[in-house]
């Protein structure tokens, strides 16, 4: 074993040792990756990496567009359009049987194209959804299975924060990563709409809404619509880049909460510190991870790590799955944020090596950290639902969630297998 192979294997004891502590994911991985580059390469070039990647990750072009979406997904929580797009929902979807489960789904989906976030997207269903659910008598397994279930999608319909951090550290076109999550989230909509008509379908149906009363439910919505169009119709169209959509998005976010009276100067300020707040703590994230990187580098882990898996002669499926199976068990300990920074610089080389599509590996990576949020024992969307609604049981949350996660695992297996339902769309922009 090679001295670089132990400083690799203590490096990352060192980094997972930090992490159980509960220190902070950006900041264990910069500590660990500034102590291992100088175990290799002295103190002094260790200490200019510290000293250039801050300004360097802050100032990138790649990540401008993080805080813009974090933002955006502020102002959208803040201006109640979650309450209207589940009532939008409601009103169509609510005379079928589970009905308001499917607005839930519904709900989720509309949140998710302008929050780019699942935590937000769960916490904030949580508070509109869940009381209506248990009003009409839902039981609490179908209830928050579906809340959690649902707020995954905010991970994978575009404009994802996760995707945007995925393509910053693989390099990757954040436009194509975009447009190519569309249809694997509309697969997942409908899976998940599937699962609440199975597991309602013994239920009473509600009461039918009438077409004018459907059609009043809409207007509430048509902002949101129209701002979905546009941010992912000009990226897909190549009229804007993804950093000038993110910043429109905002701005457009908060008209719209302005002119509807829930964005007041108290409200616009409280939503800039939130933001701010969030994006600090990807920032230090990102931060930590380019460190890391250069441990990874000078340590050659990634290449080491290539070999070997390339030497085993597996074929490149079962290569995949061995990866998938990897993530999916590290799901178990940590979070999405810290699956996608932590993991992905490792396996990258790997998956590229095989000749599999960057853009594909994005999503189908992603899918995988949408099954960590809903799994035990972290499951963050199931805390997440938990701390909102205090008497919601963890073990209720999961008992529900279960389905879902098996539909999960169906629509993973059919994107591997069928990588042009998440390709066909990138290859055809403008």
């Amino acid at each position: 074993m090679s001295e670089s192979d132990l400083v690799a294997i203590v490096g990352f004891v060192a980094l997972f040792g930090l992490m159980a502590i509960r220190v902070p994911v950006g900041i264990a991985m910069g500590i660990v990756g500034i102590a291992g580059f100088a175990m290799i390469t002295g103190w002094g070039p260790a200490l200019n990496q510290l000293a250039i990647s801050p300004l360097r990750t802050i100032t990138d072009y790649n990540t401008s567009l993080i805080p813009m979406f974090i933002l955006m997904g502020v102002f959208a929580t803040r201006s109640g359009i979650s309450s209207e797009l589940f009532g939008a929902g409601r009103a169509w979807l609510g005379h079928l049987r589970g009905g308001l489960a499917l607005a839930t789904i519904a709900a989720c989906s509309g949140f998710a194209a302008i929050s780019g976030s699942s935590v937000a997207t769960a916490a904030t269903m949580s508070k509109v959804a869940l009381p209506e659910m248990r009003k009409a008598g839902y039981p609490d397994t179908l209830a928050t299975g579906v809340i959690a279930g649902g707020g995954t999608l905010g991970i994978l319909i575009p404009p994802s924060v996760v995707l945007a951090i995925y393509a910053y550290i693989t390099e990757q076109d954040v436009g194509q990563l975009f447009i190519a999550g569309v249809i694997p989230g509309l697969i997942a909509v409908f899976m998940y709409m599937a699962v609440v008509m199975i597991m309602a379908r013994n239920a009473a149906p509600g009461a039918k809404i009438g077409i004018a009363e459907r059609l009043r439910a809409l207007r509430g919505i048509w902002a949101v619509i129209l701002l979905f169009i546009a941010i992912i119709g000009g990226i897909y169209m190549g009229v804007v880049t993804p950093t000038e959509a993110a910043a429109a998005g905002a701005f457009l976010t908060w008209v719209i909460g302005a002119l509807r009276g829930r964005l007041g100067w108290r409200e616009t300020r409280a939503s800039l510190v939130e933001a701010l707040r969030t994006a600090v703590a990807i920032y230090t994230i990102l931060i930590g991870a380019m460190l890391f990187s250069y441990f990874l580098a000078v340590t050659q882990t990634p290449q080491k790590i290539t070999a070997w898996l390339t030497g085993l002669d597996l074929g490149a499926y079962p290569t995949l799955a061995l990866i998938l199976v990897f993530f999916l068990a590290m799901g178990c300990i940590l979070d999405a944020m810290a699956m996608i920074i932590l993991l992905v610089p490792i396996v990258f080389p790997v998956v590229t090596q095989l000749g599999f599509d960057p853009i594909w590996f994005g999503i189908i990576v992603v899918m995988t950290v949408e099954l960590g949020l809903i799994t035990p024992p972290i499951g963050m969307n199931v805390f997440v639902i938990n701390a909102v609604i205090r008497d919601a049981k963890l073990t209720t949350i999961f008992k529900g969630v279960m389905p879902f996660v098996a539909a999960d695992i169906v629509r993973l297996i059919v994107l591997v297998a069928l990588p042009a339902l998440t390709l066909w769309l990138p290859r055809t922009m403008g």
